[in-house]
């Protein structure tokens, strides 16, 4: 029986690939990463808390919307949980 995989258990593997230097494009993307910050992060930082969580909000929705579209659908479903998870993180504090 093959059981199914926690949200941590997924996150700390996906976290493992990036650090075995893997490209992730859901995680950590290269290309949104220079140096030691990550875009996100610096978009976080020039935002109030109620404009970063309307920013989480929009990308979620952007990438359920168009997710038809594309060619791997599956990856764009994961973006929105990305976003979506960034975002009930961001209620929680």
């Amino acid at each position: 029986m093959k059981m199914k995989m926690t949200f941590d258990t997924w996150k700390e593997k996906k976290l493992q690939e990036v650090k075995n230097n893997k490209d992730d494009a859901v995680e950590h993307p290269r290309h949104y990463t220079s140096g030691s910050i990550e875009c996100i992060e610096a978009i976080e930082a020039s935002m109030t808390n109620e404009e970063f969580i309307g920013y989480l909000r929009g990308n979620a929705m952007k990438y359920q919307w168009r997710h038809r579209t594309k060619t791997n659908a599956t990856q764009d479903l994961e973006k929105s949980i990305w976003y979506t998870n960034k975002l009930i993180e961001r209620y929680k504090k």
